[in-house]
């Protein structure tokens, strides 16, 4: 690995700290709280972070507002104010039950409150370091606790994979990979992909995302020059897809985790172990799977070899089952509405008379290539690499669906959330919606925040 095994994580720090400050509140002052100004601007609201929860309404008077924005500048009045308790809503397999769990929001003047609201993408590094770093602990448990018989049990799953997809006639990874080996120079670049791809490519795609629905937007941050909201550049998704897919990827592992750990199987590069005796060693070996990755000239990564690392994880391949969300949310991303402007094509059939075909925007057109590209070339690769089968791939879609389509059960474990948050005393930034009311008396312009949860 040589100087990979410093450069891989930096690469990765240097993408989560260059998401939170691209993906930072411009339009808050992490040390100017009581800076105050006149309600009646609408440019000028205060920035402290009370400033976000302001509750004018557009049948409010000047001097209301006033009066409201006056004792937001009392963090003891705030505190006094808020209830120590909220109420969360608990969710499981239709058994639905309302819980409490501490409000969090006594904290919102706090140092590490503030600097969450200034640098929103912090949570999102959190997130993703305590979704990570659980599945990578669990694969390391299994590692280290790994006994020969489980090793012979995943070999055996193995050679069940190729037998049943021979049977089902879609035994391509041989054909695949020979074709490879001999083109060295795609081979090379194969092998790249595969081992560095995957996880920042993932971070990338996660800061674009919260980039494109969360900070651009107008229901995370107000609008700069009073831009219409439909003049936005965000997608109308909002905060909620961002969060949606966060929790797609963290019950993505945990379904993963289960299988592998239920049904370890051995990637098609390790059937080909010189040392394994009798019938079943020699069915492995003669089917003749190259390791290119991990050989002396291969592109091995600190994150798919170390000794924490687990080999017998193969299915399903969550290398496809990433790569197939991210392709998906690219795909079908609702765009910003300047964005959506298709074209019309005339197709002649005849001398007087032509078809019309309408085609996809361009945004759209390269939304829908880049989302397919994405995860057909993933595919290629970790076949072509021999690191799994065709059907760890299929396992990997279908855990990618299940957990596209069950992802709103991470949603039961907020009141945990709320007394972790209680026990360190950070209040976690919340999104507001930004209306505006163009029709109060005597044109005067005023906007209503309304409260759109950032949840787990």
């Amino acid at each position: 690995m040589g100087a990979g095994a410093f450069i891989e994580p930096l690469v990765v720090v240097t993408l989560l700290f260059g998401g939170t400050w691209v993906n930072r509140n411009t339009q808050y002052r992490l040390f100017n709280r009581q800076r105050t100004s006149s309600p009646s601007s609408p440019s000028s609201r205060p920035s402290s972070p009370s400033s976000d929860y302001f509750p004018s309404s557009s049948h409010s008077s000047p001097r209301q507002s006033t009066t409201l924005l006056d004792s937001r500048h009392s963090t003891s009045l705030l505190a006094h104010q808020e209830p120590y308790w909220r109420k969360r809503k608990v969710n499981i397999l239709g058994w639905r039950k309302e819980v409490v769990s501490p409000n969090t929001k006594r904290f919102e003047n706090y140092f590490l409150s503030r600097l969450l609201k200034k640098f929103p993408f912090l949570v999102e590094a959190w997130y993703w370091a305590l979704i990570y770093w659980v599945y990578q602990l669990g694969r390391a448990f299994s590692a280290v606790t790994l006994k020969d018989s489980t090793v012979d049990v995943a070999r055996l799953h193995a050679l069940q994979i190729i037998h049943l997809e021979q049977r089902l006639h879609i035994f391509l990874e041989l054909p695949i990979q020979q074709w490879f080996l001999q083109h060295p120079f795609l081979m090379h670049w194969t092998n790249r992909i595969y081992s560095f791809i995957h996880i920042p490519g993932t971070i990338l795609f996660l800061v674009w995302l919260f980039y494109y629905t969360t900070t651009l937007t107008p229901s995370s941050l107000p609008l700069p020059n009073n831009k219409p909201v439909e003049e936005a550049n965000g997608s109308p998704a909002g905060p909620k897809l961002y969060a949606a897919r966060r929790r797609t990827m963290a019950v993505c592992n945990l379904l993963a985790f289960i299988v592998f750990t239920l049904w370890p199987c051995m990637p098609p590069r390790l059937l080909s172990a010189p040392n394994v005796p009798g019938k079943i060693g020699k069915e492995a070996r003669s089917y003749g799977f190259v390791d290119t990755v991990h050989g002396k000239e291969g592109e091995s990564s600190v994150w798919t070899q170390n000794k924490f690392c687990n080999q017998y994880a193969a299915m399903p391949s969550l290398h496809f089952g990433y790569s197939l969300l991210i392709g998906l949310t690219i795909m079908t991303i609702p765009l910003a509405p300047q964005h959506r402007k298709s074209g019309v094509i005339a197709i002649p059939f005849c001398k007087t008379r032509s078809f019309r075909m309408r085609t996809p925007s361009p945004r759209r057109m390269a939304c829908l290539v880049i989302g397919a590209a994405y995860p057909m070339i993933i595919l290629v690769a970790i076949i072509a690499t021999a690191n799994h089968f065709v059907l760890d791939a299929v396992a990997g879609a279908l855990v990618c669906v299940t957990a596209w389509n069950g992802n709103r059960i991470l949603l039961n474990l907020l009141p945990l959330e709320d007394y972790f948050l209680w026990c360190v005393k950070i209040h976690k930034p919340e999104r507001r919606t930004e209306l505006v009311d163009e029709h109060g008396d005597e044109g005067r312009r005023e906007r209503v925040y309304a409260k759109d949860g950032f949840v787990v």
